[in-house]
């Protein structure tokens, strides 16, 4: 069967901790605020900005919800190993990222979907999920898509962004210069690879969050 979602309420209550096995890295969890995002559609979409922002090449989740703007937070996980000296510069990541839509529990998750992808064709603990080859990820409305100049490569306010906190993990808000649209950008985890975003859902079925993890910390169940 598809993999299934976790205690995603642990990973962004502020304090939560966690281990890796053999002697790895300890983690605690701290949220951080990334403002609003404009949803003038109230079309997700959901990928490396670096690579995918203004390309066409993404599409919407098929899960859409009321035009409005919504807050997105990330909760980032501040990292030491045993025995490791304090530093004044901590090692953090991104351990995920939410679009809040609703400030209530989500009762269901579900993997958010593009319109040609099927759950039911997963195999056991598979996903869909966007590809990162830039290290970055982010949420925007459908309609932002062609506003931001070429953010591949070394300029542009996505760029900008990032380089003028000195790279720290985020979020970013990035405004476009010239339409107004915006994004919200940040680190993903430990970098590229394949992530999943999933739709919460209250106990009316009512969307409360999009999601997405970046596997940096484990599952407290042992799931």
């Amino acid at each position: 069967m598809p993999m299934s979602a976790r205690d995603y309420t642990w990973l962004f209550t502020p304090g939560s901790s966690f281990a890796y096995e053999d002697s790895g890295p300890t983690g605690v969890i701290h949220v951080v605020d990334g403002g609003e995002l404009s949803l003038p559609t109230g079309r997700v979409i959901a990928c490396d900005p670096f690579v995918y922002l203004g390309t066409g090449g993404i599409e919407p989740f098929t899960a859409t919800v009321a035009p409005g703007r919504y807050r997105v937070e990330t909760a980032v996980a501040t990292l030491t190993h045993p025995g490791e000296e304090p530093s004044d510069t901590p090692h953090h990541r991104v351990a995920a990222a939410r679009l809040v839509i609703r400030d209530e529990p989500a009762a269901t998750w579900e993997l958010a979907l593009l319109p040609d992808q099927d759950p039911a064709e997963l195999g056991e603990d598979e996903f869909y999920g966007y590809g990162v080859d830039a290290g970055t990820g982010c949420f925007y409305d459908a309609s932002a898509d062609g506003a931001f100049p070429d953010c591949e490569g070394d300029e542009g306010p996505l760029w900008d962004a990032f380089e003028d906190s000195e790279w720290a993990p985020g979020p970013h808000r990035v405004t476009s210069p010239d339409a107004g649209h915006d994004l919200i950008a940040f680190s993903s985890g430990w970098g590229d690879g394949a992530y999943p975003t999933w739709v919460g859902r209250d106990a009316a079925g009512e969307i409360t969050c999009f999601l997405t993890d970046f596997f940096v910390a484990p599952d407290p169940t042992g799931a």
